[in-house]
């Protein structure tokens, strides 16, 4: 049974392109990891990751860790952390209310992307989580389709530096000064409320100029 559904099909044909949209299945789309992908995905420090909530409403986040913190579990999972963010968990809630996932790689430096569907499970308890400093659990991804996409339209880029905000073992985590903006400080957890009180309040106008000259 094909991948493509009745309205993608109007398109190839609209645009003369079910051919090549059959080729492609054929040829290029998995739904196993082989060496290319697991070594691509082992390089790689960030991701892109599509949610949709129980209604299909969708979002889009960014996840960023040390380069490998995605990991190739086996030839049909993936696993990475979720690590401390701004206490919304729109990706990760809406994981627990629609499971399907959609996974986009991108390396800027030498363009090419792999994309990756599946469906994700969170586990606070996952064995892994041991090997992830400050994480506060894992999530898995029960792939189902992998592919390497055309790197055509990437830019390239060269890379300054990698964020310091990402756990690292045997290194204190820095502080991020937006949990030092005065209407956030007294909604925080407990945990990060007394050390934000500890600090200077801020004005969203003081996050935005720290913003543009970093």
């Amino acid at each position: 049974m094909s991948i493509y559904h009745d309205q993608q099909r109007q398109l190839q044909d609209a645009f003369d392109t079910r051919r090549l949209a059959d080729v492609i299945e054929t040829h290029n789309l998995h739904d196993t990891f082989n060496p290319l992908d697991t070594a691509f995905i082992a390089t790689k420090d960030f991701f892109f990751l599509a949610t949709a909530d129980g209604s299909g409403k969708p979002s889009c986040s960014f996840k960023a860790g040390p380069a490998g913190f995605v990991k190739v579990v086996d030839e049909r999972t993936l696993a990475f952390p979720c690590y401390d963010g701004n206490g919304m968990y729109l990706s990760m809630g809406n994981v627990l209310a629609n499971p399907k996932v959609g996974i986009l790689f991108i390396d800027f430096e030498k363009p090419n992307r792999l994309r990756i569907s599946g469906e994700a499970s969170v586990m606070r308890d996952d064995p892994l989580i041991s090997e992830y400093p400050e994480a506060q659990f894992v999530v898995r991804v029960a792939v189902s389709e992998i592919f390497l996409n055309c790197p055509r339209y990437i830019p390239k880029l060269q890379r300054v530096s990698s964020s310091p905000f990402v756990p690292a073992p045997g290194r204190e985590t820095p502080f991020p000064n937006w949990k030092q903006i005065d209407f956030v400080r007294d909604t925080l957890p407990e945990r990060d409320r007394r050390k934000a009180l500890e600090m200077p309040a801020i004005d969203i106008m003081d996050y935005i100029k720290a913003i543009e000259e970093s």
